[in-house]
């Protein structure tokens, strides 16, 4: 019986990397991320935001995410509508990924961001919180580019929330091997939950 986790964290907290890292080590991956960013290239969801916001937001046929980006992030009412038609839809394609799953596939992992936000930890068996301290977080932003937490995170729950809320927490505070050990300990973890209620 396959276990699927959802995985959420802060951000900054290595969500990403915590997922590469399941994949390493066998388990079926998926990104709602991901996800989103395919569903913005579709025919529908471009027609969706040009005939909300206009032309300018589809120039040359393709979406200008800065431009979508300005808008919803000055306009929070526009935010809630983007979001009204994207998470169906990326609901939608997580459950379709979740029916074509191998019979005999073990751990699957998807990538929530705003898991809890969501309402999405219904859709799944266990749910992980990447976790990490600000400092580093705020350090991972900058090696990136990205502006820091300060105000990114007003629309999510907090890291501390989340963790209270998961099933599993992983600290991210440390090197790649030290996360990819921690993934390998949860999926030694959860194949032994498999077992037993099998």
């Amino acid at each position: 019986m396959t276990r699927v986790i959802g995985l959420t964290g802060g951000i900054g907290a290595g969500k990403s990397e915590a997922l590469a890292a399941f994949e390493g080590l066998g388990a079926e991956t998926l990104s709602a991320d991901q996800v989103t960013h395919d569903l913005l290239q579709t025919d529908e969801v471009r027609s969706l935001l040009a005939e909300r916001w206009g032309a300018e937001v589809v120039p040359d046929g393709e979406i200008d995410r800065a431009a979508v980006a300005r808008i919803v992030f000055e306009q929070p009412e526009e935010l809630s509508w983007l979001e009204s038609q994207l998470h169906p839809r990326v609901g939608v394609q997580v459950m379709a990924w979740r029916a074509r799953l191998d019979p005999g596939t073990e751990v699957a992992v998807i990538e929530v961001p705003l898991l809890f936000e969501a309402g999405m930890e219904g859709a799944v068996d266990a749910t992980l919180a990447v976790v990490a301290a600000d400092s580093l977080r705020e350090r991972r932003l900058t090696e990136r580019g990205q502006p820091g937490l300060e105000g990114r995170e007003d629309r999510q729950l907090s890291q501390d929330e989340k963790a209270s809320r998961a099933d599993h927490v992983i600290r991210n505070d440390g090197s790649l091997e030290e996360l990819q050990a921690a993934a390998s300990a949860l999926i030694e973890e959860l194949r032994g939950t498999a077992e037993v209620a099998e």
